[in-house]
């Protein structure tokens, strides 16, 4: 356990909580933080599902800009490898993720948002990639993975003018997935990651594997990728007990190992 981040787990459902008083904002040590937080959510097996969440009232404002303002270009150099590993890692989670926005989430706080598979946000959340008012652009992942979630001409509108958007338009847009009163944020993620409690664990990161690797090739490569991980699964229990429950059952009532 981290001292800005940790990881708590109840029924099967994994929350990574930030917790950096009093914006959350995305210090080196945070950041290296998430990653371990990240990876250990992943290898557990008692974890099915991942929340991230930054609180009642703010989802992370941001790197710490106060950090970096004195990092020379060969400081950043070295930096800039850690910026983008702790997003990745927590885009490598191969178990299904959401985050559960409050508040501000822009810049870094944006960045770890859209590593997450899909985005829950209150009525008063602010969304953005601010970092062109500051000379820079998102570092994080946030000129690809924007692009690739709401079209590249609304992620250069974003990152070009730094605007901030309310969550109404961030639904619009498709930069998130839903749209709730704020205390009704968290408890919303957490019902939707805790539905995988018990379900087939090996199915649910093939399916993510296929999805994000075919997002980043051509439909042939994706579809050899599909395919790959669809005959992987006729090696596991679980296939074997669904496709069995389905036959002397019908649908949804199979019992899965995670195996």
């Amino acid at each position: 356990m981290g001292e800005f981040v940790r990881l708590e787990v109840s029924d099967g459902v994994g929350t990574i909580r930030l917790d950096r008083p009093k914006m959350n904002a995305l210090d080196a040590q945070m950041q290296r933080e998430i990653a371990e937080a990240a990876q250990e959510a992943d290898a557990r097996d008692d974890v099915a599902a991942v929340v991230v969440y930054g609180g009642e009232r703010v989802f992370a404002a941001g790197a710490d800009v106060k950090q970096m303002a004195d990092m020379s270009y060969q400081d950043m150099v070295r930096h800039g490898q850690l910026l983008q590993y702790f997003t990745r890692s927590l885009a490598a989670i191969g178990k299904p993720t959401v985050s559960a926005i409050t508040g501000f989430a822009l810049g870094g706080g944006c960045e770890v948002a859209l590593a997450t598979d899909v985005r829950f946000a209150a009525e008063n959340a602010k969304l953005g990639q601010p970092e062109i008012l500051l000379g820079i652009i998102p570092g994080a992942g946030g000129t690809q993975r924007l692009a690739r979630l709401v079209g590249p001409s609304v992620a250069k509108d974003l990152i070009y003018t730094g605007r901030f958007v309310d969550a109404a338009e961030a639904l619009r847009i498709g930069l998130v997935d839903r749209v709730l009163p704020a205390d009704e944020v968290y408890p919303a993620a957490l019902a939707w990651a805790a539905q995988f409690v018990g379900g087939p664990a090996l199915a649910l990161r093939a399916a993510k594997a296929a999805v994000d690797r075919g997002l980043e090739v051509d439909l042939q490569t994706g579809l050899e990728i599909e395919r790959a991980e669809f005959t992987g699964l006729f090696a596991t229990e679980d296939r074997l007990a669904g496709m069995t429950s389905f036959v002397e059952q019908g649908p949804g009532k199979a019992t899965f190992s995670g195996r």
